[in-house]
């Protein structure tokens, strides 16, 4: 955290890809502004404990750095900005529109001052019909970039409080994104990754009506120096033809997709007011196996979602195995006020902590049994940070298997954002163990 005498600004970000993205989006605003001597908070408020933590870093940064200025934004100030406006520590309460908005940072700069504001920066979010293409150079870390194509979520899944944090799906133009990855890919960065609040929904809101999938092939067409593009979460129910074609034929697509499922089980699925079922998610990962069989998969999955039993919490373990997913991103159900299903008969909260440790042990097994059988394989590592103690770096397959390289020589040619070819000799502590190949 900062120090009183440490007078740029910083960005603590918390939540999804979307909130990282933003965050370099604010880092440069705030750069731009003269912004001194102030710790901004980039919210999340997916779950309960998400807002829990953000509260407590903010409280934490006043203890530390009495006189640091603190601004609170993302989603959780957009939902409730009033929760954050009556915390002392707090100075001033931005909403998701006006973080992004270079003007409203010149009123915290040096010239200005920042006194604490009774009143929030913040607007109607469902208001907001467009989203803007905010070009950056580039990453504090420069490994992999993330790119906005979309942002909002016009679906209503009965515990979701997104939609009222983030507003109605709306789309950047093909050619802005075109340009942002083109941008990047200039500036040495190997791997993109396409990121939104729903970027499956892409594109009925622009001209000629674009999709996700089509965005992606003039990517690849138009940006043919980009080695890696990877996407964040889709939702298969929304994948068109043109995505199935360039997840499943183009090699600089990476084969490792992350799935909103949410839950195993129809009737929780029905009550959740997701649009797919069971066997609609059992399709979807058969015939991407059957077309490019290599491809991994991830899945978000909520356990103990009110009127959830015992046998429909079964029918999300066994997708897990059913489908062979490999990365879970388990998540507890939390109630979120003003959505349905905090209206719903709720699941005992002990039962909900029970059930998401049974979920992420069966991940864990999966993951396991996954990386042992990456042993004697020659992969691709998107080099990410060196750890001259060992003379090694870590980094990502293009399956998003985290693993070491161990350079026997020197570490000079493994430079962070370079992709290396290295075989797989071994498995430690949740890391693939590599050699270069010769």
């Amino acid at each position: 955290m900062k120090s009183g005498s440490d007078n740029t600004a910083e960005v603590v970000t918390f939540g999804c890809r979307l909130n990282t993205y933003e965050s370099e989006v604010m880092k440069k605003h705030a750069a731009e502004a003269g912004l001194e001597n102030t710790v901004i908070f980039n919210t999340c408020a997916v779950t309960a404990e998400a807002t829990r933590q953000a509260r407590q870093a903010i409280r934490r940064a006043r203890k530390e750095s009495p006189d640091v200025k603190i601004i609170v934004t993302g989603c959780a100030a957009q939902v409730n900005p009033d929760e954050f406006i009556a915390m002392a520590e707090v100075d001033q309460v931005m909403g998701n529109e006006e973080k992004l908005h270079a003007e409203n940072y010149k009123n915290f700069g040096p010239d200005f001052g920042l006194e604490k504001s009774e009143k929030p920066l913040i607007n109607d979010i469902m208001a907001v019909r467009e989203t803007a293409n905010h070009l950056i150079e580039g990453y504090a870390e420069r490994t992999r970039a993330f790119v906005q194509v979309q942002n909002g979520c016009d679906h209503r899944c009965s515990f979701c409080i997104i939609p009222y944090g983030r507003g109605n799906s709306r789309s950047v133009p093909a050619g802005d994104v075109v340009a942002q990855v083109k941008r990047l890919v200039d500036n040495g960065y190997n791997e993109v990754i396409i990121t939104g609040v729903d970027i499956t929904s892409y594109g009925p809101d622009l001209p000629g009506k674009p999709s996700l999938g089509t965005l992606c092939q003039k990517i690849l067409k138009l940006v043919p120096d980009l080695k890696r593009l990877r996407l964040s979460s889709i939702d298969s129910i929304e994948a068109d033809e043109a995505l199935f074609q360039v997840i499943t034929q183009e090699e600089r697509m990476m084969p490792h997709l992350h799935l909103s499922l949410q839950s195993g089980d129809d009737m929780i699925l029905k009550r959740m007011k997701r649009r797919h079922s069971r066997q609609d998610s059992i399709d979807f990962f058969n015939r991407v196996r059957a077309a490019r069989p290599d491809v991994v998969f991830g899945a978000d999955i909520i356990a103990g979602f009110p009127t959830e039993t015992e046998e429909m919490f079964q029918n999300s373990l066994k997708l897990v195995t059913e489908c062979d997913l490999t990365y879970l991103h388990v998540f507890p159900y939390s109630i979120r006020e003003g959505t349905p299903a905090a209206r719903m008969p709720q699941v005992d909260k002990q039962i909900r902590k029970e059930r998401a440790a049974r979920l992420r042990a069966l991940g864990d097994q999966q993951f396991d049994r996954y990386m042992t059988s990456q042993i004697g394989k020659s992969l691709s590592i998107l080099v990410e940070k060196h750890l001259p103690e060992d003379k090694s770096v870590i980094g990502h397959t293009e399956y998003f298997a985290p693993a070491k390289i161990m350079a026997l020589y020197s570490l000079d040619n493994l430079k962070p954002g370079y992709i290396a070819k290295a075989r797989v000799t071994g498995y430690e502590n949740g890391i693939l163990i590599t050699e270069l190949d010769p």
